[in-house]
């Protein structure tokens, strides 16, 4: 085993709160839980060093159905407001986001562990969220005029209702992006949400909504609910009209499973064995940089981070020592600024999930180029960027999702072994392939199993692109988040057809039935002739 490490300066004392995170915003945002008071608190502590951060109210089932009550009220007057109104909303929330966003990074931090540029990213991704479906959601909800049953005198239109109440559950990984992103365009298509935020992230999730009721989002229209999973969870299930989750696959068919029982629509992103491939034409410089976010952003807790890279043959023993170094030299760290590129796990279940899969695949004969350790120096929950080779089927890493910051490279002939091997997964959410040609490069993507593939870059350029799809094939879930799609899968699709001059039944005095149907046959023939649609 080869172990080489980047010596990181240990911390010289707890950070304490950032700045952002006063004991009078705890208070307020806390005030926001619709917690009856009958559970006992939640005490959550700063990833970094430890610091208690906040005790948080739990609700109970009966909180939860309160909370649906007033949401569904709310929602019906909501409802009823015209969609750019509703738009400006998300508008004046796109603006408040930027200008609170040090104190949003400082929450995003305080309770995740990430780093500081890992924590811009969610602001940027809220702001970008808000402006596009503020912008396209009047359209989207129109109207639309669709082909009827026979030319002039079937006239058939399209509408969207809202769902109702739509329960959003959203995962500790990405607060901000994931607790407000997926409620904004839920509120836009004039549904009511109730949210279950995790505990850890929860003030994140709450400052977001203390955000929009800033913007002008009516009171109780957007419910955010604490508590565990088996105390809330049957109760939240059974109030939604429509569940967005966001989790583990394992979690996610829970989910879906009950939404099959009660006929509701749900929304699943779940987990991913994220792939990247490195081509033999690829430019290294651009693989290595775009690598090392691939791998490590967020301490490799996202969703669409890549946790196994393909590299050719051909550019393997040039690429993977440059890799290495990258990897070796990405600053690690507790910080409330920029001074760091990677930052900690946010809890110890993270840290001995990433630190069982690095020991396992040790033990069966796995190779670590760098990394591999428990940073307790820095803080509980630091374990360093880690680049294993020789990892095979028997490791738990090898197919399993590891949510930490872990890759193992192989090597690989041609883009043939390439695609077959990153497409050996269960799961199909994400992937990045780098090359200098770019009808290669689709031509590779266009085959890979995977909801988005990304060409020279690691991940932001398909979840930036909010006009298109984003989410995952196989066990990576079902749905999508983004695009036309990402709005109207939260209404109900109504087609109203309406039938000018004469009934569609066959005027039997005239024809009878089979003169009726004689005379349709001989109108399908003609409207396939002249390409009606």
């Amino acid at each position: 085993m080869t172990v080489t490490t980047r010596p990181t300066p240990p911390r010289t004392g707890p950070l304490g709160l950032p700045p952002g995170l006063t004991p009078g915003l705890v208070g307020e945002l806390t005030r926001l839980v619709p917690a009856s008071g009958d559970a006992p608190g939640v005490v959550t502590r700063a990833p970094f060093d430890g610091t208690v951060l906040a005790e948080l109210p739990q609700c109970g089932p009966d909180d939860v159905r309160a909370a649906a009550e007033r949401a569904r009220q709310a929602q019906r007057r909501w409802a009823a407001t015209p969609v750019r109104q509703r738009a400006a909303v998300a508008l004046r929330l796109h603006d408040l986001v930027l200008a609170e966003q040090r104190r949003i990074m400082d929450l995003i931090q305080a309770e995740n562990g990430k780093a500081r540029r890992d924590a811009y990213l969610e602001v940027a991704d809220i702001a970008v969220t808000c402006r596009y479906y503020a912008r396209r959601a009047p359209a989207l909800l129109r109207p639309r005029r669709r082909r009827g049953l026979v030319p002039g005198l079937t006239v058939a239109h399209e509408h969207h209702h809202p769902k109702g109440v739509v329960t959003v559950i959203s995962p500790w990984n990405y607060p901000f992006s994931l607790g407000v992103g997926d409620t904004v365009p839920a509120l836009l298509a004039g549904n009511a949400v109730l949210q279950k935020a995790d505990n850890q992230t929860a003030l994140t999730a709450l400052y977001g909504l203390q955000l929009a009721h800033e913007a002008g989002l009516p009171e109780d229209l957007w419910q955010i609910v604490l508590g565990r999973g088996g105390v809330i969870g049957d109760a939240l299930l059974d109030e939604a009209d429509f569940l967005m989750f966001t989790g583990s696959t394992e979690s996610g068919r829970v989910v879906a499973a009950a939404a099959g029982r009660r006929l509701i629509d749900c929304s699943l992103e779940l987990g991913g064995k994220n792939a990247m491939l490195v081509l033999d034409d690829a430019d290294l410089d651009r693989a290595v940089e775009g690598g090392v976010r691939a791998c490590f952003s967020s301490s490799g807790q996202l969703c669409i981070s890549a946790e196994r890279l393909y590299v050719a043959d051909r550019i393997y023993d040039r690429f993977v020592p440059r890799f290495v170094e990258a990897v070796r030299s990405l600053p690690m760290g507790a910080a409330y600024d920029f001074r760091y590129r990677m930052g900690s796990l946010t809890n110890a279940e993270q840290l001995e999930a990433t630190r069982r899969h690095v020991d396992d695949a040790v033990a069966a004969g796995a190779t670590v180029l760098t990394g591999g350790r428990h940073r307790s120096d820095l803080g509980p929950y630091f374990f360093e960027p880690t680049v294993l080779t020789d990892v095979t089927p028997p490791m738990a890493c090898f197919a399993e999702e590891t949510f930490g910051p872990v890759v193992s490279i192989y090597r690989v002939a041609d883009d043939d072994e390439a695609v077959a091997r990153a497409n050996d997964s269960r799961y199909g959410l994400n992937a990045s392939v780098w090359t200098r040609s770019a009808r290669r490069g689709t031509a590779v993507a266009t085959r890979l199993r995977a909801g988005t593939v990304n060409v020279n870059e690691a991940y932001a350029a398909a979840w930036g692109s909010v006009d298109a799809p984003m989410g995952g094939m196989g066990d990576s879930g079902l749905g999508r988040r983004h695009g036309a799609h990402g709005l109207l899968k939260y209404t109900e699709a109504q087609t109203v057809a309406r039938q000018r001059l004469a009934n569609l039944a066959p005027p039997v005095a005239a024809l009878g039935d089979e003169g009726y149907a004689a005379v349709l046959t001989a109108s399908l023939r003609a409207l396939k002739r002249i390409g009606w649609r």
